[in-house]
């Protein structure tokens, strides 16, 4: 029963860094669309990754998960690459295939959750592949963006950025069919049970 209340909590530290990830999402489309701030956008990229960093450590070293904090930390996650992959598109530093394919896999996944409410599931469990995936890119795209140049320190980033993007391209792709295979070996067994996560 305890455990059950401390899943159920919303205001803890960890979600409030959540939060803070989120509304860095704007601001972010912001400084790369309007002032075209690249630096101040590469700061709310850091800082975003450190948060989501911590936000995970800080759960499970002061036992403050929660089921809001299981949605929270995805969706932001989701959220910082469609954004990036918009601004970046928009500003021609990254081609427009690479904007389309990327939230088609989201799109893929989301098509998905029908099927699993059917057998009781409402996501999958995380697994490596995926954070791996998630990984690679926020490297690749504050590496993508500071290659947006002419001297040599920005060719090497973009070289970098791409190595980076390529890699978490395949590796997100990838962990989206290995979900796509899981869901549909869970739609054969009707007895079985998954927990309550967000596939990342």
């Amino acid at each position: 029963m305890e455990r059950q209340r401390r899943g159920d909590r919303v205001w803890t530290f960890p979600n409030a860094l959540s939060a803070l990830r989120l509304l860095g999402v704007p601001v972010f489309l912001w400084l790369v669309l309007g002032p075209e701030a690249d630096v101040l956008a590469l700061l709310v990229l850091v800082v975003s990754g450190v948060t989501d960093w911590l936000d995970g450590y800080l759960a499970r070293k002061l036992d403050q998960t929660s089921k809001l904090g299981e949605i929270l930390d995805p969706v932001a996650d989701r959220l910082y690459i469609l954004a990036v992959v918009i601004g970046l598109g928009w500003r021609d530093i990254i081609p427009w295939w690479m904007v389309l394919i990327l939230p088609a896999r989201d799109a893929f996944l989301w098509c998905l959750v029908p099927l699993l409410r059917t057998r009781g599931y409402s996501a999958l469990p995380v697994h490596f592949l995926g954070k791996a995936a998630t990984a690679n890119l926020l490297y690749a795209f504050p590496l993508l963006l500071l290659g947006d140049g002419s001297d040599v320190f920005a060719r090497l980033a973009e070289v970098f950025g791409w190595a980076f993007a390529l890699w978490g391209i395949g590796l997100y792709w990838w962990a989206g069919l290995l979900y796509a295979w899981q869901v549909r070996k869970l739609l054969a067994d009707h007895d079985r049970r998954a927990p309550d996560v967000l596939a990342r």
